[in-house]
């Protein structure tokens, strides 16, 4: 946790000290009254937080036999920047396991991709869609830890589709001008390194908004190729080598944001 991320209405008000925020800021950074530390607004500005108290007092478990700390860190925040802007990267990626969906998660936040999008593949695993990460706000959080990490204010956003034909049909509509890129390991017509050389995303000095497609752990189906080429989607190659989905994900996110500059 590089930052203290707060939401509008939690910003300047007294934190509780058994908050995972207050035990980050007193037991891990040992910061104190007076002390300052990063902080800032979820989907907003990113500044310095001043604390101004400390506030500790003994409490006791309901049979007597414990006895905790409790109380309060109060703070003031000052503004300075906009905190750092989304990269114009999506990703639509086949649903992976909810173990390496965690990782993968945090990884595409702390890299800046604007949207992530997963979806049900034909060959992926149908189960996973029912899984916390996909049907409680357990995404979310793990957006906002990779956010964190990269001591960022802004979350990228997270939509789930049951397919991909729906997934695609819903981004044509949305945003038609894309640079759409699906990463493929099955005859690929160029390597996604050959093709960002030859072409970078790049438009009149700015970053061009990419879209880049992975597949689930046991990639496309034909039908699938056939449906990313009709939107659109130029099949590009990492090599020879079978990558973990989350693998993947990450090397192309690098890759691409490299090419448009983003890195630099």
């Amino acid at each position: 946790m590089n930052i203290c991320l707060f939401t509008k209405e939690e910003i300047e008000q007294p934190l509780s000290l058994n908050d995972e925020r207050a035990l980050h800021i007193i037991k891990i950074l040992h910061k104190k009254e007076g002390d300052t530390f990063a902080a800032g607004i979820i989907g907003g500005m990113a500044g310095t937080a001043t604390i101004t108290s400390v506030q500790t007092q003994k409490g006791t478990s309901s049979d007597g036999r414990k006895t905790f700390t409790k109380g309060f860190l109060t703070y003031t925040f000052t503004p300075l920047t906009d905190g750092k802007p989304l990269n114009p990267l999506i990703m639509i990626i086949g649903f992976p396991r909810p173990i390496q969906l965690k990782r993968l998660l945090r990884d595409m936040a702390g890299l800046g991709a604007c949207e992530i999008h997963l979806t049900a593949t034909e060959l992926g695993e149908k189960s996973y869609l029912k899984s916390d990460l996909a049907t409680t706000d357990a995404g979310y959080k793990m957006l906002l830890e990779g956010t964190e990490q990269a001591a960022g204010t802004h979350v990228p956003l997270l939509k789930i589709h049951t397919s991909l034909n729906d997934c695609l049909s819903e981004l044509q509509l949305a945003r038609p001008s894309l640079r759409k890129i699906a990463l493929d390991n099955i005859n690929p017509a160029a390597s996604l390194c050959s093709a960002l050389a030859k072409d970078p995303p790049v438009t009149d000095g700015r970053p061009q908004t990419v879209a880049a497609a992975i597949g689930s752990e046991r990639g496309w189906t034909n039908r699938e190729r056939a449906l990313l080429e009709q939107h659109g989607f130029a099949r590009l190659g990492m090599g020879n080598r079978v990558l973990r989905t989350e693998t993947a994900a990450t090397v192309a996110a690098s890759l691409i944001l490299g090419a448009m500059g983003a890195l630099e």
